[in-house]
Protein backbone atom coordinates (compact mmCIF):
# COMPACT_ATOMS: atom_id res chain seq x y z
CA UNK A 1 0.00 0.00 0.00
CA UNK A 2 1.45 3.35 -1.06
CA UNK A 3 2.35 5.97 1.53
CA UNK A 4 0.38 9.16 0.95
CA UNK A 5 2.45 12.35 0.62
CA UNK A 6 0.53 15.07 2.46
CA UNK A 7 1.06 18.21 0.38
CA UNK A 8 -1.10 20.31 2.66
CA UNK A 9 1.07 19.55 5.70
CA UNK A 10 4.25 20.40 3.79
CA UNK A 11 2.64 23.59 2.45
CA UNK A 12 1.61 24.67 5.95
CA UNK A 13 5.23 24.51 7.14
CA UNK A 14 6.35 26.72 4.22
CA UNK A 15 3.54 29.21 4.83
CA UNK A 16 4.32 29.36 8.55
CA UNK A 17 7.86 30.44 7.66
CA UNK A 18 6.51 33.06 5.20
CA UNK A 19 4.27 34.49 7.92
CA UNK A 20 7.24 34.83 10.28
CA UNK A 21 9.25 36.66 7.61
CA UNK A 22 6.38 39.01 6.69
CA UNK A 23 5.84 39.90 10.36
CA UNK A 24 9.46 41.11 10.39
CA UNK A 25 8.62 43.56 7.57
CA UNK A 26 6.86 45.73 10.18
CA UNK A 27 3.60 46.29 8.34
CA UNK A 28 4.83 46.10 4.75
CA UNK A 29 3.12 43.48 2.58
CA UNK A 30 4.24 41.96 -0.71
CA UNK A 31 1.79 42.61 -3.54
CA UNK A 32 0.95 39.87 -6.05
CA UNK A 33 -1.02 40.53 -9.26
CA UNK A 34 -2.84 37.49 -10.70
CA UNK A 35 -4.10 37.41 -14.29
CA UNK A 36 -6.87 34.88 -15.03
CA UNK A 37 -8.27 34.61 -18.55
CA UNK A 38 -11.30 32.48 -19.40
CA UNK A 39 -13.34 30.11 -17.26
CA UNK A 40 -11.41 26.84 -16.95
CA UNK A 41 -12.64 25.12 -13.74
CA UNK A 42 -9.14 23.99 -12.70
CA UNK A 43 -7.65 27.47 -13.24
CA UNK A 44 -10.52 29.14 -11.36
CA UNK A 45 -10.04 26.68 -8.48
CA UNK A 46 -6.30 27.42 -8.25
CA UNK A 47 -6.85 31.18 -8.34
CA UNK A 48 -9.52 31.02 -5.59
CA UNK A 49 -7.13 29.00 -3.44
CA UNK A 50 -4.24 31.38 -4.12
CA UNK A 51 -6.31 34.41 -3.12
CA UNK A 52 -7.58 32.77 0.08
CA UNK A 53 -4.19 31.43 1.15
CA UNK A 54 -2.36 34.67 0.30
CA UNK A 55 -4.60 36.56 2.71
CA UNK A 56 -3.67 34.10 5.49
CA UNK A 57 0.09 34.60 5.07
CA UNK A 58 0.02 38.37 4.65
CA UNK A 59 0.43 38.76 0.90
CA UNK A 60 -1.87 41.21 -0.88
CA UNK A 61 -3.38 39.95 -4.14
CA UNK A 62 -5.10 41.79 -6.97
CA UNK A 63 -7.01 39.62 -9.44
CA UNK A 64 -7.25 40.75 -13.05
CA UNK A 65 -10.04 38.58 -14.44
CA UNK A 66 -10.33 38.59 -18.22
CA UNK A 67 -13.16 37.20 -20.33
CA UNK A 68 -12.55 34.24 -22.65
CA UNK A 69 -12.65 36.55 -25.68
CA UNK A 70 -10.12 39.07 -24.31
CA UNK A 71 -7.57 39.78 -27.04
CA UNK A 72 -3.87 39.05 -26.77
CA UNK A 73 -3.21 42.76 -27.34
CA UNK A 74 -5.37 43.69 -24.32
CA UNK A 75 -3.56 41.21 -22.06
CA UNK A 76 -0.18 42.47 -23.25
CA UNK A 77 -1.24 46.04 -22.45
CA UNK A 78 -2.35 44.92 -18.96
CA UNK A 79 1.03 43.27 -18.38
CA UNK A 80 2.84 46.41 -19.54
CA UNK A 81 0.96 48.46 -16.95
CA UNK A 82 1.68 45.93 -14.19
CA UNK A 83 5.36 45.81 -15.15
CA UNK A 84 5.57 49.58 -14.74
CA UNK A 85 3.50 49.74 -11.52
CA UNK A 86 5.95 50.01 -8.62
CA UNK A 87 3.25 48.97 -6.14
CA UNK A 88 3.11 45.53 -7.82
CA UNK A 89 5.94 43.30 -6.64
CA UNK A 90 5.14 40.11 -8.52
CA UNK A 91 2.95 38.92 -11.38
CA UNK A 92 1.41 35.49 -11.88
CA UNK A 93 -0.25 34.55 -15.17
CA UNK A 94 -2.56 31.58 -14.63
CA UNK A 95 -1.94 29.03 -17.38
CA UNK A 96 -3.10 27.62 -19.71
CA UNK A 97 -4.42 30.55 -21.76
CA UNK A 98 -7.54 30.27 -23.97
CA UNK A 99 -7.22 29.30 -27.63
CA UNK A 100 -6.03 32.17 -29.79
CA UNK A 101 -3.66 33.58 -27.17
CA UNK A 102 -0.02 32.57 -27.42
CA UNK A 103 1.22 31.80 -23.92
CA UNK A 104 4.86 32.21 -24.99
CA UNK A 105 4.15 35.77 -26.18
CA UNK A 106 2.39 36.56 -22.90
CA UNK A 107 5.19 35.14 -20.75
CA UNK A 108 7.84 36.96 -22.81
CA UNK A 109 6.10 40.27 -22.04
CA UNK A 110 6.52 39.83 -18.27
CA UNK A 111 9.19 41.81 -16.44
CA UNK A 112 11.62 38.96 -15.55
CA UNK A 113 12.13 40.45 -12.08
CA UNK A 114 8.38 40.16 -11.33
CA UNK A 115 7.87 36.66 -12.74
CA UNK A 116 6.54 34.43 -9.94
CA UNK A 117 6.30 31.21 -11.95
CA UNK A 118 9.80 31.40 -13.41
CA UNK A 119 8.60 30.62 -16.94
CA UNK A 120 9.48 34.00 -18.47
CA UNK A 121 11.89 32.95 -21.27
CA UNK A 122 14.88 34.89 -19.90
CA UNK A 123 14.40 33.30 -16.48
CA UNK A 124 13.90 29.84 -17.95
CA UNK A 125 17.04 30.20 -20.08
CA UNK A 126 19.11 31.07 -17.00
CA UNK A 127 17.66 28.06 -15.19
CA UNK A 128 18.58 25.67 -17.98
CA UNK A 129 22.10 27.02 -18.64
CA UNK A 130 23.65 25.25 -15.68
CA UNK A 131 22.94 23.57 -12.38
CA UNK A 132 23.54 26.78 -10.44
CA UNK A 133 20.01 27.73 -9.44
CA UNK A 134 20.65 31.20 -8.05
CA UNK A 135 17.49 32.57 -9.68
CA UNK A 136 13.95 31.75 -8.67
CA UNK A 137 12.94 28.14 -9.13
CA UNK A 138 9.52 27.69 -10.82
CA UNK A 139 7.15 26.71 -7.97
CA UNK A 140 6.06 23.42 -9.49
CA UNK A 141 9.70 22.32 -9.95
CA UNK A 142 10.54 23.35 -6.38
CA UNK A 143 7.55 21.26 -5.25
CA UNK A 144 8.98 18.11 -6.84
CA UNK A 145 12.31 18.60 -5.04
CA UNK A 146 10.51 19.37 -1.76
CA UNK A 147 8.39 16.22 -2.00
CA UNK A 148 11.40 13.99 -2.65
CA UNK A 149 13.30 15.61 0.21
CA UNK A 150 10.31 15.14 2.55
CA UNK A 151 10.40 11.36 2.08
CA UNK A 152 14.23 11.23 2.26
CA UNK A 153 14.38 9.81 -1.24
CA UNK A 154 17.86 9.70 -2.73
CA UNK A 155 17.37 10.38 -6.43
CA UNK A 156 20.98 9.94 -7.56
CA UNK A 157 21.07 7.35 -10.38
CA UNK A 158 17.32 6.78 -10.11
CA UNK A 159 15.30 6.64 -13.33
CA UNK A 160 12.75 9.46 -13.57
CA UNK A 161 10.04 9.76 -16.19
CA UNK A 162 8.36 13.18 -16.62
CA UNK A 163 5.10 12.87 -18.58
CA UNK A 164 3.56 16.09 -19.88
CA UNK A 165 1.91 17.71 -22.88
CA UNK A 166 4.52 20.50 -22.89
CA UNK A 167 7.97 19.87 -24.29
CA UNK A 168 9.42 22.91 -22.46
CA UNK A 169 7.94 21.87 -19.12
CA UNK A 170 9.05 18.26 -19.36
CA UNK A 171 12.61 18.95 -20.52
CA UNK A 172 13.08 21.78 -17.99
CA UNK A 173 12.03 19.60 -15.05
CA UNK A 174 14.15 16.71 -16.37
CA UNK A 175 17.17 19.08 -16.50
CA UNK A 176 16.68 20.09 -12.85
CA UNK A 177 16.45 16.44 -11.79
CA UNK A 178 19.52 15.51 -13.82
CA UNK A 179 21.36 18.23 -11.89
CA UNK A 180 20.48 16.26 -8.74
CA UNK A 181 22.04 13.12 -10.24
CA UNK A 182 18.91 11.43 -11.54
CA UNK A 183 18.55 9.72 -14.91
CA UNK A 184 15.59 11.83 -15.99
CA UNK A 185 13.74 11.80 -19.30
CA UNK A 186 10.80 13.86 -20.55
CA UNK A 187 8.06 12.01 -22.43
CA UNK A 188 5.11 13.48 -24.29
CA UNK A 189 1.71 12.14 -23.25
CA UNK A 190 1.01 10.93 -26.81
CA UNK A 191 4.30 9.02 -27.14
CA UNK A 192 3.58 5.54 -28.51
CA UNK A 193 6.11 4.02 -26.08
CA UNK A 194 4.75 5.89 -23.05
CA UNK A 195 3.70 2.87 -20.99
CA UNK A 196 7.02 1.13 -21.64
CA UNK A 197 8.89 4.15 -20.28
CA UNK A 198 6.64 4.77 -17.27
CA UNK A 199 6.99 1.11 -16.22
CA UNK A 200 10.76 1.56 -15.88
CA UNK A 201 10.59 4.72 -13.76
CA UNK A 202 11.59 4.74 -10.10
CA UNK A 203 9.96 8.18 -9.97
CA UNK A 204 7.00 8.96 -12.22
CA UNK A 205 5.98 12.62 -12.52
CA UNK A 206 2.93 13.40 -14.59
CA UNK A 207 1.55 16.79 -15.65
CA UNK A 208 -0.69 15.99 -18.58
CA UNK A 209 -4.13 17.14 -17.40
CA UNK A 210 -5.51 13.82 -18.66
CA UNK A 211 -7.86 12.36 -16.03
CA UNK A 212 -6.84 9.05 -14.43
CA UNK A 213 -4.98 7.72 -17.46
CA UNK A 214 -2.04 6.32 -15.47
CA UNK A 215 -3.07 2.81 -14.45
CA UNK A 216 -1.45 0.12 -12.30
CA UNK A 217 0.02 -1.70 -15.31
CA UNK A 218 1.89 1.49 -16.28
CA UNK A 219 3.96 1.84 -13.10
CA UNK A 220 6.93 0.09 -11.56
CA UNK A 221 6.37 -1.63 -8.18
CA UNK A 222 7.15 0.75 -5.27
CA UNK A 223 7.57 3.74 -7.60
CA UNK A 224 7.24 7.29 -6.28
CA UNK A 225 4.28 8.88 -8.07
CA UNK A 226 4.04 12.70 -8.18
CA UNK A 227 0.76 13.70 -9.81
CA UNK A 228 0.80 17.33 -10.99
CA UNK A 229 -2.18 16.98 -13.33
CA UNK A 230 -5.68 18.07 -12.34
CA UNK A 231 -8.96 17.76 -14.23
CA UNK A 232 -12.62 18.11 -13.34
CA UNK A 233 -14.69 14.94 -13.60
CA UNK A 234 -18.34 15.53 -12.79
CA UNK A 235 -18.39 17.34 -9.45
CA UNK A 236 -14.88 16.36 -8.35
CA UNK A 237 -11.27 17.06 -9.28
CA UNK A 238 -8.96 14.16 -10.18
CA UNK A 239 -5.35 13.78 -11.21
CA UNK A 240 -3.60 12.09 -14.11
CA UNK A 241 -3.17 8.99 -11.97
CA UNK A 242 -5.98 6.55 -11.20
CA UNK A 243 -5.33 6.72 -7.46
CA UNK A 244 -7.50 3.75 -6.47
CA UNK A 245 -6.01 1.55 -9.17
CA UNK A 246 -2.33 2.24 -8.40
CA UNK A 247 -2.30 2.74 -4.62
CA UNK A 248 -1.56 -0.92 -3.85
CA UNK A 249 1.42 -1.01 -6.20
CA UNK A 250 3.10 2.39 -5.73
CA UNK A 251 5.58 3.12 -2.95
CA UNK A 252 4.61 6.78 -2.45
CA UNK A 253 1.90 8.85 -4.08
CA UNK A 254 0.59 12.41 -4.02
CA UNK A 255 -3.22 12.61 -3.85
CA UNK A 256 -5.37 14.95 -5.96
CA UNK A 257 -6.53 17.17 -4.43
CA UNK A 258 -4.29 17.73 -1.41
CA UNK A 259 -0.93 16.84 -2.90
CA UNK A 260 0.98 19.03 -5.34
CA UNK A 261 -1.66 21.80 -5.47
CA UNK A 262 -1.30 23.28 -1.95
CA UNK A 263 2.49 23.01 -2.17
CA UNK A 264 2.64 24.82 -5.51
CA UNK A 265 0.65 27.70 -4.06
CA UNK A 266 2.97 27.88 -1.03
CA UNK A 267 6.04 27.92 -3.31
CA UNK A 268 4.50 30.73 -5.39
CA UNK A 269 4.12 32.76 -2.18
CA UNK A 270 7.72 31.97 -1.25
CA UNK A 271 8.81 33.36 -4.64
CA UNK A 272 6.58 36.43 -4.17
CA UNK A 273 8.27 37.22 -0.88
CA UNK A 274 11.71 36.66 -2.40
CA UNK A 275 10.88 38.99 -5.31
CA UNK A 276 9.67 41.62 -2.82
CA UNK A 277 13.00 41.40 -0.94
CA UNK A 278 15.14 41.49 -4.09
CA UNK A 279 13.34 44.54 -5.46
CA UNK A 280 14.07 46.43 -2.24
CA UNK A 281 17.68 45.28 -1.99
CA UNK A 282 18.60 46.93 -5.30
Amino acid sequence: MAKIIDGKKLADSIKDDIVKQIIKLNGARPNLAIILTGKRPDSELYVRLKEAEAKKVGIDTHLYKCAENTSEREILEMIRCLNEDNSVDAILVQLPMPAGIDADTIMLALDPTKDVDGFQPDNLEKLLKSCDFSGLMPPVFAVVLKILKSIDYEIKDKKVCVVSNSDIFGKSLAHILKCQGAKAEAVQVDDKNLAEQTRQADILITAAGKPEFIKQDMIKPDAVIIDIGISKQGDKFVGDVDFEDVKEKAGYITPVPGGVGPLTIAMAFKNTLEIYKRRRDK
